[in-house]
């Protein structure tokens, strides 16, 4: 009985950190973990367990941020930062974002035609966008974060999916244990994309505005961008949800990589670009049932995903200018923060309905999160280090060293890639 009321208690004490971290696995990041495992097959699946460290550090930092000064990344850049450098940060996470929510969108309406192929693609996308903005509308703030919390486990579904094809696990220890980077710029090249769909700046901007929020419903008088302090009990909360939301996250990460190695690398079924030719030769390999659990954990995980990404959009603007912004208010108290988050989904909603492959937009949020992550992480960095921010909470040498040392593979593996000749 008393371990029940531990996992009870538990899950009550999780939040922000899980919902970030699910969210991470969203379609266009099942798409790139997928396409890596066809290509390269167990190899990089070393690079999920390798970059825990890194995300949990710049997730703690960003969480803490918002924790202590009752307000989101952007509100902190535009009270103790240049305005131009505001103006960067929040171009470049808004257009990102978007991008991100029409990959999204496009790979959620590939997975329902594939268990219902006589969908027609305009109407399934606009019907998701409409009933995705909707439920972030009318529902209130602890509603919303229920439902992401269960979305979440339904990412499971591809560990499930893993245990019906029965791959290799010596093979797979082997791979996690000792890694092997082949020096060639496919295998390069997926591996930064494994980083960037895993160390992506919405989450960033997510996690410090729910942080945020959360502080402000436990006392609606706080003054924000502000910083007051936090017991350790507190922010030792934060520290947990937050460690527990990236370790599932990479772990729901690795089973995918491994279900793709397992079935389409070892069946030499490589040349996957899009998520309905993953599935369509994922399904004669690993049968029925993973097939299905495949299309329905993309769908669950756009449910959950879009929002945030919608979200943090709508925070980084609401920030700007200082609009009402919650979860928790109705459309009537916070009219503008909501019509950016719907605006931001019914935008990314071009990308299926103009005609652009998922993979195509999944390459260029690549590229936008390359540019934009390596200085984000630098920012980030410097405000947990910030008293007028933080006050005496520092973050710790370990977690910001952390921090840097993904700052700097980021950066120089994509500088790696853009080297004329090198290859």
């Amino acid at each position: 009985m008393a371990f029940f009321r531990s996992i009870r208690s538990l899950w009550k004490a999780l939040g922000p950190g899980l919902v970030t971290g699910a969210s991470d696995n969203d379609p266009s990041g099942i798409a790139s973990y997928s396409i890596a495992g066809a290509k390269t097959g167990f190899a990089l699946l070393w690079a999920l367990p390798f970059a825990i460290p890194f995300m949990v550090a710049i997730q703690e930092m960003s969480a803490r941020i918002g924790a202590l000064s009752a307000c989101g990344l952007t509100g902190n850049i535009k009270r103790h930062y240049p305005t131009w450098l505001l103006a960067i940060v929040s171009g470049g996470i808004i257009g990102a974002n978007v991008l991100n929510i029409g990959a999204d969108i496009a790979g959620m309406t590939s997975a329902a035609q594939l268990l219902f192929p006589t969908l027609p693609t305009m109407l399934t996308a606009t019907l998701f966008t409409i009933l995705i903005v909707g439920m972030i509308i009318w529902l209130r703030y602890a509603t919303i974060v229920a439902v992401f919390k269960w979305l979440a486990l339904s990412l499971l579904a591809y560990v499930a999916a893993f245990a019906i094809v029965r791959g290799d696990a010596y093979d797979m220890l082997i791979h996690t244990l000792l890694p092997a980077l082949a020096w060639d710029r496919e295998t390069v090249l997926m591996f930064f994309a494994i980083l960037g769909t895993t160390i992506s700046p919405y989450l960033y901007f997510w996690q410090s505005s729910e942080e945020a929020e959360e502080v402000r419903e436990r006392n609606t008088r706080i003054r924000v961008c502000k910083f007051r302090p936090l017991s350790d009990n507190r922010l030792n909360v934060i520290e947990l949800d937050t460690a527990i939301g990236m370790s599932f996250s990479n772990i729901v990460a690795y089973f995918i990589v491994a279900l793709t190695g397992a079935t389409l690398f070892s069946a030499g079924a490589r040349d996957v670009e899009t998520i309905a030719h993953i599935a369509e030769a994922l399904r004669p390999l690993a049968g029925e049932y993973a097939y299905t659990l495949f299309a329905l954990g993309l769908i669950s995980s756009g449910f959950l995903a879009i929002p945030v990404l919608a979200g943090s959009a709508a925070y980084v603007l609401a920030e700007i200018f200082d609009w009402e912004r919650s979860l928790d208010k109705p459309f009537s108290r916070a009219r503008a923060f909501y019509i950016v988050l719907a605006l931001s989904a019914f935008i990314g909603l071009i990308v299926p309905l103009g005609g652009i492959s998922p993979v195509q937009a999944l390459f260029y949020t690549a590229i936008l999160h390359a540019i934009v992550s390596p200085p984000l992480i630098l920012l980030i960095t410097h405000m947990a280090s910030n008293k007028a921010i933080v006050g005496d909470h520092i973050s710790s040498p370990t977690i910001r060293g952390l921090a840097l040392g993904a700052c700097w593979v980021m950066a120089i593996t994509g500088i790696l890639l853009i080297i004329p000749g090198i290859w």
